[in-house]
């Protein structure tokens, strides 16, 4: 019987807007998804700390690109650059509904273990740990804020 993705490849924390997850140690990256219907738009901001508590917390300016489209399914990933920063603007457009910003661990600045992604709007954000560096059952993965 084959190992399914959770445990394995990823963990995840569902409602993670505004909430710290712990990379250094635990994963190579985090995978953020992104969610805000009505073509409204909405402004993610990245941060580091050195804890859970927000210890040291500082604004991550590391995305350079990230990726929109509708969220339902119905079009492709559209790619988008910016220069080096810690905020993703998306547009005021059905076409810019859902992002995803990827953040590989290697980008914390020295004694950082943790990010966060926030949301300044009503949009949703999910944090998918990704390329787990100790793989267990899902009963087994260690809390994502710990």
């Amino acid at each position: 019987m084959s190992q399914k993705a959770l445990g394995r490849l990823i963990n995840t924390t569902p409602a993670a807007d505004g909430v710290w997850i712990a990379l250094k140690g635990s994963a190579a990256g985090v995978t953020f998804s992104c969610f805000l219907t009505g073509g409204v738009g909405d402004v993610y901001t990245l941060q580091e700390a050195k804890d859970s508590s927000g210890t040291g917390a500082q604004n991550l300016a590391v995305i350079t690109e990230y990726h929109t489209n509708t969220g339902n399914g119905s079009d492709a990933w559209t790619r988008r650059t910016q220069a080096a920063g810690a905020a993703v603007t998306t547009a005021a457009a059905a076409t810019q509904n859902a992002a995803v910003i990827e953040v590989e661990g290697t980008s914390l600045s020295d004694g950082y273990k943790y990010v966060k992604l926030t949301s300044t709007g009503n949009g949703t954000v999910n944090a998918l740990t990704r390329d787990l560096l100790a793989q267990r059952a899902p009963a087994n993965l260690p809390a994502t804020g710990a």
